[in-house]
């Protein structure tokens, strides 16, 4: 190996290790669940880390028969917040390995884009 040159197994070893990191944040994400709230709490949505619903309490109180629509849009309220809330949990976890995969892999003036 010529001196500047980029060290080939130190290079597939930062890589590896990156791939690494990257599977267990998706395995966090897929195992973590976060809620969402509307009306005050009177109905609160569970996602996964990946958004997926995985419950939805509703209390009592707000179920009305004569007025579903305002139960619909708590519902969806809901909802979207949970999924707000996955959404910050993954870039969180995922923002620190994303930013190093998109900012390139620095090869000692050889870069290689997406890593």
């Amino acid at each position: 190996m010529q001196p500047g040159q980029p060290n080939m197994q130190q290079i597939l070893q930062q890589a590896q290790q990156m791939q690494q990191q990257l599977m267990t944040a998706q395995q966090e994400l897929a195992d973590a669940e976060v809620t969402g709230t509307a009306g005050g709490g009177l109905v609160t949505a569970t996602v996964s880390g990946a958004g997926e619903l995985k419950s939805l309490d509703i209390d009592p109180k707000v179920v009305d028969p004569e007025d579903t629509e305002t139960l619909a849009d708590l519902v969806v309220a809901a909802v979207r917040d949970a999924n707000n809330n996955a959404q910050q949990l993954a870039a969180q976890k995922m923002g620190p390995l994303a930013g190093g995969l998109g900012g390139g892999l620095d090869l000692g003036g050889l870069s290689l884009p997406g890593f």
